[in-house]
């Protein structure tokens, strides 16, 4: 091999390995310790170039060539852009990287820097033309290689789940894996039925989400699921005993968790709009500021709603409107949006358990009841009553606003809302509960 000589100067060596797996790295004398040994043997033949190996170690032991994210070659980058570094060796060029457009950006980095770049099993110099032609060349076929590697796999995982083996990854609840196959868990799959059937009474993820929530339901990794999971698991074809890949289903060698009338039941239900089973779900809860909001001049609102096909549209609607009595010079709304008006109260309330007078006052109340719930938990619960409003049914919801509400007036200006300050603590008691069993789980 033919090297720039420069006996006059000590050129550092830097040596780095790489292997893609972590497979036999506690070894005592592993594959970073072969490449790296070669190495030194290469620099040692170099020695009358001036060739010295430093002393850092630039080792990446369970990481891929296929990209660049390792923290060895990182710090050795960050080495050759300070200076530290004059020839890079290597065992094989597929060491540094696999990927021919990485690589190029790794060279550009070296010659930017005045660095060379020496592979010891394959002879080229990378400061002449011929030298880049054959390291493209040799980058050309590890990149096809791996390629090549990538597709033997994905053609092996197809054929297996075409076979209904299951091929590893995150193991759906109601199944453990013993001998490298699903078997089923007949606790979990008896609570994986209960919500598939209790879906079908309620007909909403929303409100079913919040309720396993409330029960302190978790998955299989111990988290409290929400409604994405509940999802994700109703529409998981493993209960039906087969295995999925790319979006067709093949039968699979484990045994089924649903059988086929209660899965075409949910995803009867499923197929629905989400807009029309929100509906559906809004025409049985009641109505949030029942007997609360009033128009300017005293009289009530009334929740009302009106079907337009599938939507259902609801109302707060002043009974002056509904009786036709006269209402002067009334220039306040006579009938109002129901959701718009609902959430606006919504945030006032939170606005004003946040404010200091009211978290002083139910800190003191608290104190009274004598460790009923921490300072801590109350303080967390004042400022975080939004997320553990959307746990609530909207049943209870509705209670816990009669408890936090005592009037909402519709002005000209806008909403005027009277809080009964005094039943706050009671609420917060309420709220920090759940958070309590939690946490003692």
């Amino acid at each position: 091999m033919e090297m720039n000589a420069r006996p006059n100067r000590r050129l550092r060596c830097a040596i780095y390995t790489r292997k893609s797996s972590e497979e036999g790295l506690d070894m005592e004398f592993n594959s970073l310790d072969a490449q790296r040994e070669a190495s030194e043997a290469y620099i040692a033949s170099q020695k009358s170039e001036g060739w010295v190996a430093t002393r850092e170690r630039y080792d990446d032991g369970g990481f891929s060539g296929g990209n660049l994210d390792r923290p060895g070659l990182k710090q050795l980058l960050a080495d050759i852009d300070d200076g530290l570094i004059d020839v890079v060796v290597v065992y094989k060029i597929d060491r540094l990287s696999r990927s021919l457009m990485d690589f190029s950006k790794l060279v550009e980095v070296f010659d930017r820097n005045g660095v060379t770049f020496v592979s010891v099993t394959q002879s080229f110099n990378t400061t002449t033309s011929m030298g880049r032609l054959t390291l493209n060349i040799l980058l050309s076929f590890a990149q096809f290689e791996r390629e090549v590697i990538g597709e033997r796999i994905r053609d092996k995982v197809a054929a297996s789940r075409k076979r209904g083996i299951w091929m590893g990854g995150y193991v759906p609840l109601g199944y453990d894996v013993q001998d490298r196959k699903l078997v089923v868990n007949e606790a979990e799959a008896a609570a994986v039925r209960g919500i598939f059937q209790r879906f079908i009474e309620l007909g909403s993820a929303t409100v079913l989400a919040r309720e396993l929530r409330r029960e302190g339901f978790r998955n299989k990794l111990g988290t409290l699921i929400d409604k994405g999971y509940l999802y994700r698991l109703l529409k998981n074809r493993v209960y039906r005993g087969e295995a999925v890949h790319k979006g067709t289903a093949y039968p699979g060698e484990h045994d089924a968790i649903i059988d086929a009338d209660l899965w075409d039941r949910v995803h009867a239900i499923l197929q629905e709009s989400p807009r029309k089973r929100a509906n559906n779900s809004r025409a049985q809860t009641p109505a949030l500021l029942k007997g609360l909001i009033f128009s300017e001049n005293g009289a009530a609102m009334t929740p009302t709603s009106t079907k337009k096909g599938a939507k259902l549209y609801r109302y707060y609607v002043s009974m002056d409107v509904i009786r036709n009595r006269e209402t002067g010079d009334e220039t306040a709304p006579m009938r109002l949006a129901a959701g718009m008006v609902e959430d606006a109260v919504v945030t006032e309330v939170r606005r004003i358990l946040q404010t200091p007078e009211v978290v002083t006052q139910v800190l003191a109340a608290l104190k009274r009841d004598r460790g009923v719930a921490s300072e801590a938990d109350a303080i967390a619960a004042l400022h975080e009553f939004k997320a553990l409003w959307s746990q609530l049914f909207p049943a209870e919801q509705a209670r816990i606003i009669q408890l936090l509400v005592r009037r909402v007036t519709v002005t000209a200006a806008g909403l005027e809302v009277d809080i009964r300050r005094e039943g706050i603590a009671g609420v917060i008691r309420e709220m920090v509960a759940p958070r309590r069993l939690e946490a003692a789980e």
